[in-house]
């Protein structure tokens, strides 16, 4: 952000004290602050909750309560069944497809890879090294909308699509440890839809694409055959609350704003997307109506 000393006048000491971190108000004096100080915002460190894994912004008691909010997953013998069980028919027919490849790589929630999900979207690359901002953004609010999830998982333990189905998904090698995790809501989904909804504040001009990719990533988890219909809605429904109950956190605003100035001169440089952007579109075109 350029100097603004015309307009503030730069005295930190009027923002000192161990409450500012929970003062609403204090957002705007530090993003003063940083509108006329030539340092950069530098966020304080986070730990890792497991190695790879950063701290998300709420503590778990924060979080929204998928268990209260979400109705019960469909019941067996129902017409919502019947629809999921025959909306994950469609998806099995992508099997071997371009768009079932973009489903497995879709699996991959790991950084640095996952970073680059929404790279075609908005059409530069997301690394720790260009957008270290927006990186520690996602690293962060991946783990607040995945965990939002855990409540409903835990008690329903719905079975997924494979179990059901005896077919394959995407990603063999974590069929055993998928089968012990519920399968409503998804929390890939979930972080999915979220990081979809903080991209499109960050980069407005490019709205359509990211929410278009956002939906298309909660669609790779029923192409893959590990989530049913009912699942990715209900993810999604759990990553735009996250999303909500995110805006009331402090620092999660600071990073925001960082993400939007990083991301503005990202864009004005002309870099190019990190993943092959034309193979995405084609492999999206494969989705049925899911």
């Amino acid at each position: 952000m350029a100097e603004r000393s015309d307009l503030f006048e730069c005295k930190t000491e009027r923002w000192a004290g161990a409450e500012i971190a929970r003062n609403s108000l204090v957002v705007l004096a530090l993003l003063l602050l940083t509108a006329c100080s030539s340092k950069p915002y530098e966020p304080a460190p986070v730990d890792e909750i497991r190695p790879g894994i950063l701290r998300g912004y709420l503590p778990v008691a924060d979080l929204p309560d998928s268990l209260g909010l979400l109705p019960a997953p469909p019941a067996l013998g129902s017409a919502a069944e019947a629809q999921d069980v025959w909306l994950s028919g469609m998806a099995l027919r992508l099997k071997g497809s371009p768009r079932w490849d973009l489903a497995a790589q879709d699996a991959v929630y790991a950084f640095p890879e996952v970073a680059g999900t929404f790279s075609c979207a908005i059409n530069a690359p997301i690394n720790e090294v260009d957008t270290p901002h927006t990186y520690r953004l996602l690293r962060r609010s991946l783990v607040d909308a995945g965990y939002s999830t855990g409540a409903a998982k835990n008690h329903y333990q719905r079975p997924r699509p494979f179990m059901v189905n005896s077919q394959p998904t995407c990603t063999p090698d974590s069929e055993a440890a998928l089968r012990d995790n519920g399968s409503y809501p998804s929390g890939h989904t979930a972080f999915g839809w979220a990081w979809g909804l903080i991209l499109s504040e960050l980069v407005p001009e490019r709205t359509n694409q990211i929410i278009k990719r956002g939906r298309a990533y909660g669609v790779s988890r029923m192409v893959c055959n590990v989530h049913w219909s009912a699942d990715v809605e209900s993810g999604r429904a759990m990553g735009a609350a996250t999303v909500a109950r995110l805006h009331a956190d402090p620092v999660f605003q600071l990073d925001m704003a960082a993400a939007k100035q990083e991301l503005a001169e990202l864009i004005n440089r002309g870099l190019p997307p990190s993943r092959n952007c034309a193979a995405e579109a084609a492999a999206l075109d494969f989705t049925p109506v899911l």
